[in-house]
Formats: structure tokens, sequence, C-alpha cells
């Protein structure tokens, strides 16, 4: 009897701990205590504004005047050691040679090219739980009555902007000519980024940025909608399609990401035996993890400094001009390829023209925003909001596609878990983290491409 009660004792014990194991693996969390309407705006709660205004997107006269004269100097930069390219971080040869086309050439057509450029499309700004949320919104032009009107909003990332999608809209346009469906596109900037008011208290995280952008989406009319999104677009548009799938068609990331113990452990198992679980032409996207997680230390520096004091390395940067610009250049020549770090040029103009990026650093130069955007960091990761809604599954329809160069890939054996109606995956052996802007047709055509397999699907 004894001998029966220690063996059911030791079984209980081990089917509990196996419970709480399942529990910790699979397990979904109990969605956080959101409000859907907190004020992130100046002060005590305002009344709510509803209107909806037609911006005009310009500089100041006093703004482009007071930066020629802050890019006349780059004497004092630091000589980089003998032999270094992008190694250390931004070429000063280099950056000195980008600041004196910035003013000899580039500020020279400012009024008549890059502001047009900036301001092309339709902009809007509309008040968002005490904020002024500013984003473009192109409506379609001249399509048949016959095509279906398909809302996509489109979400960028740090330190980027609405300009990523700049180049991608027309081609979507072209592949949906002549076609069931044509896009309405809606592209908000990020509070706290470039033309978006900052939110003026603490706790803004992703889950709250989603909520905004939900809240943006029906306040213009637009009951159920498309995502595609990349860095934290990615992040944000993955809240959404977990907490408004009634709203969201379908989400498509060129960052799908989960970092669950599931997840992990999942990483860990295939580690062993990828060709278990990945294609062989596609293992080295993934495996051996030990080099991918090297260069993810060696480029995610800048992370943990936004994470844990963006207002100092902020006041660093605001009103510096040349500092912010070597802050931001230095991502875009790494994040589109590591390779870029052994390049004297830092591969500037290979993939994106200079000026694409020029343009980006003026909005957040213009705007005073570089703070507010690092804050976003701090932000996300002080909360446990993210982390809980990480735990729970995404039942919309998901693509995600990946970019050889880009700082991390998942694969479908550790995604599933998170968007459980994976309809697409893909490989681009070209392309980086800033996929939009090195490749706007690739990207296009993979949005397009999932956009007609979801509404395939519903007929």
């Amino acid at each position: 009897m004894y001998k029966l009660l220690v063996i059911a004792a030791i079984f209980s014990f081990a089917a509990y701990q196996v419970g709480q194991i399942y529990q910790f693996l699979y397990a979904e969390k109990p969605l956080p205590d959101l409000d859907f309407d907190r004020y992130w705006g100046p002060g005590a709660k305002k009344p709510k504004e509803i209107a909806i205004h037609k911006i005009i997107l310009s500089f100041e006269d006093a703004v482009i005047d007071k930066l020629k004269l802050q890019l006349n100097d780059t004497s004092y930069l630091a000589a980089p050691l003998e032999g270094v390219n992008f190694e250390y971080g931004m070429n000063t040869e280099t950056l000195k040679g980008i600041v004196e086309y910035w003013k000899n050439d580039y500020l020279k057509r400012w009024y008549e090219e890059r502001e047009w450029y900036i301001g092309k499309y339709p902009m809007f700004q509309t008040k968002i739980q005490g904020l002024d949320v500013h984003y473009v919104h192109v409506y379609p032009e001249n399509a048949p009555k016959t095509s279906k009107v398909i809302p996509l909003l489109l979400l960028h990332g740090w330190p980027g902007s609405i300009l990523e999608y700049y180049e991608v809209i027309p081609e979507l346009v072209k592949l949906s000519m002549h076609k069931s469906f044509v896009f309405e596109f809606i592209i908000p900037f990020i509070p706290g980024f470039c033309q978006s008011e900052a939110p003026h208290k603490q706790g803004f995280d992703s889950v709250q940025t989603a909520i905004v952008f939900n809240n943006l989406m029906q306040r213009i009319g637009v009951e159920k909608y498309y995502i595609h999104g990349g860095d934290w677009g990615s992040i944000i548009g993955n809240h959404m399609a977990t907490l408004f799938p009634e709203h969201v068609l379908g989400y498509h990331s060129i960052l799908c990401s989960t970092n669950t113990p599931l997840s992990m452990l999942k990483t860990f198992i295939a580690s062993f035996w990828p060709s278990m679980f990945i294609e062989e032409s596609r293992i080295d996207w993934f495996y051996p993890q030990m080099p991918h997680l090297w260069t993810l230390l060696e480029e995610s520096g800048y992370f943990h400094i936004q994470a844990t004091k963006p207002d100092t390395i902020g006041a660093a940067l605001t009103g510096n001009p040349v500092g912010l610009a070597a802050y931001i250049l230095e991502k875009y020549s790494t994040a589109t390829n590591k390779a870029n770090r052994n390049k004297k040029n830092g591969g500037f103009n290979e993939t994106i023209h200079i000026d694409r990026i020029l343009d980006i650093i003026m909005l957040y130069h213009a705007s005073n925003s570089i703070t507010s955007s690092m804050r976003f960091y701090k932000e996300t990761m002080a909360s446990e909001n993210p982390r809980i809604l990480d735990t729970r599954k995404v039942t919309v329809p998901t693509a995600c596609a990946r970019f050889k160069h880009d700082i991390r890939h998942l694969s479908d054996f550790v995604l599933k878990d998170k968007f459980v109606n994976l309809v697409q995956s893909t490989y681009h052996e070209k392309g980086g983290h800033f996929a939009a802007m090195e490749l706007p047709d690739v990207l296009a055509k993979d949005i397009f491409d999932f956009v007609s397999k979801v509404e395939m699907n519903k007929k």
C-alpha cells in the first residue's frame, strides 16, 4: 500500500510538472486590461476632437538657412583609424563627403524637388487620444467601378518614416491595374516620430500604438483593412492583428517575430537537425545560430541605449544635424547588408539613393523628434503588454516575407505556433532590413500576391 501511495505521489508530481511545462510553453495569457481611449495628450484629458485636416508639409526658411550654417564645418570630426571602413560605426571621411553633398547639392534642390517629393501624396492630420496623428491617405483615382477598394495600412519603423513606402505605392498601383481590386493607402507616422505628435505621458508602447492606429482607421471610416509592417511597424501590426482580428483582413510583414519560451525552445531543437524542419537550401538563413546571434549583438548597441537612456543620446543628437546624420546613416548602411561594414562608402547609393535617406533625416531634424522617437524603445521594453500579446495566437491570414540580409529570421517551424493562419512564406535572396526602400517592386509583388490569395479564398 505504501509503495502504491509513493508511486501515485510521484505520478501526480510528474503530471503536475508536465502540466506546468505545458502551461509555460503553450498557454495564452489573458489579454491585458487596456483602455482603448486612453489620453496621451498634454495635461488633463480634453474633449474628443474628430476633425480631419488636410495639410501641406513644408519647412520654414529659417530651418533650412540654419541647417546650411550647421553643415559648414566638419573639421572637428575625428579621423577614422587607418584601414578602417564602417567596422567602428559611421566612417567620418564618408560622413564628410555626404555632408558636403547635403549642403551643396541636396539643399540646392530642396524647394523645387525634395520638399515636393516629401509632400507629394495627400497628407492629413487628426487628433487620436489627445495626439495629432499625421498620415498619408491615397485613395485610388480612375479605378474601374467594378474594382473592389482594399484599404492597406503601411507601418514604418525606426529610424524610418512614411517615406519608406513612397516607391511601393506606384508599384502596387501598377500591379492592381485591370485587376478585381485596387488599393487605398493609409500611412501614418508613429506618434513621436517626425510629424506625429509625441506622447506626453509615460507608457506609450507598441501595444498602445496599435490601439491608436486602429482608432485612426475607424476615424477615417475604414472598418476592415490589411496591414503591412517592417521593423517596429511589424511589431505594431502584429499587435493589431492580435487585438483586432475583426478589423484586420490580413497581416503582411518583413519581420515576423515571436519571442516566447516555445519559440526559443523550437529554435534550439531545430539547430541540431535543421534539415528536418527547414528546406535544405534555406538552412543558412537560420543556422548555425552563433554567427547570426553575434551579428545581432554587434548591431544592437543602439537598441540598448535607446531602451535605457534615450534622453541622453537624444540630447547629443538634437540640434546637431551632422551627428544625427551619422547616427541614422550608419543604420541604413549596416542594416541593408552587414557586408557594408567592410566598404569605405558604407554601401550608400548601391541600393538606396542617398537623397531618400537625407529626406528622412530632414524630417527628424526639422521636427526635433529624434528623442521622442527613441523613447519608443524604452516604453516598449519596460512594458509587459507586448510580452503578454506575444503569447496570443494571430488567427488572421498572415504572410511572412524574408529578405536575405535582414537582421533576423525565424523559420515557419517556429512562427506557425504564433501565426496559425500562415498562408504565405517567401524568401528573397537580395535586400535587407529596409526592403521597402531597397526593393520596392519586390516587396510590392509580395504584398500583392498575399492580398490576392486571401481575397481569392473568400470567394
